[in-house]
């Protein structure tokens, strides 16, 4: 058993609206694991989507809202099932508070934000979650947010390959964008709609029975692909993957 940390959560507006079981799912793994949750529900949004549009008034607004939602004098660390929302604090903020009278308190929230598997792995140091059974075949989709901007690539594959009936098998380009990528999904339709299909088809040509992820936006952008072209294969988010079983 992991020693016990003291967890705030954030969950983003993704899994809040539409895979609430993902949050529930993230909380089951965490206090499996000896860590004490908790959630503030005053939280909202990291700002993000308003960020990349190019609103960065708006932006530095929720941004300061939530500087003083996840705020906390003590080391309690800060975790989220979304490496896209864990990059834009981590690295967006940086810019946000660069010249505000916040940036001190930034800098000491800033090191305390982890990626749910991140957190899994570099600081828990668990690479198997007991208990995990998920019989199939799976493929891992690097989502741009975690490989590029957080660095995560081999821990998620580690908590996998522990999932007990579970058969981990590589895509090729596993590393590319999805064509989810915000507000261009929307802007550049057909180009996120290709995308979406040589992923699809690069796990398909896998055998796998499910995509599996860190981030619900790019599943989600899978998923709507695969329903509407009737693919064999479905999405799954890791922390669904890990409370499976038990």
């Amino acid at each position: 058993m992991a020693s016990r940390r003291i967890i705030d959560i954030f969950i983003p507006c993704f899994v809040d609206q539409l895979f609430p079981e993902t949050g529930m799912n993230m909380v089951k793994v965490l206090e499996k694991l000896g860590c004490e949750v908790n959630y503030n529900p005053n939280q909202t949004c990291c700002g993000q989507p308003a960020f990349n549009a190019g609103f960065f008034d708006e932006a530095k607004e929720v941004a300061n809202k939530f500087l003083e939602d996840f705020s906390n004098e003590t080391s309690h660390y800060i975790v989220a099932p979304s490496a896209s929302c864990v990059g834009m604090v981590r690295n967006a903020y940086q810019d946000i508070f660069v010249k505000s009278s916040n940036l001190v308190r930034y800098r000491s929230m800033q090191r305390k934000v982890y990626e749910f598997t991140e957190f899994l792995t570099d600081v828990l140091g668990v690479t198997e979650v007991s208990g995990a059974i998920l019989r199939g075949k799976f493929t891992y989709h690097d989502s741009c947010s975690a490989l590029r901007e957080c660095g995560i690539k081999a821990g998620p594959r580690a908590l996998l390959q522990g999932v007990k009936g579970l058969e981990l098998v590589e895509m090729e380009d596993s590393e590319t964008c999805c064509g989810f990528g915000g507000t261009f999904a929307v802007k550049f339709e057909a180009i996120s709609s290709a995308m979406a299909e040589q992923k699809v088809d690069n796990a398909l040509a896998t055998g796998a029975d499910f995509i599996v992820s860190t981030d619900s936006s790019c599943l989600m952008h899978l998923e709507a692909y695969i329903q509407r072209q009737k693919k064999p294969i479905k999405t799954m988010h890791i922390a669904d993957v890990l409370a499976s079983g038990w």
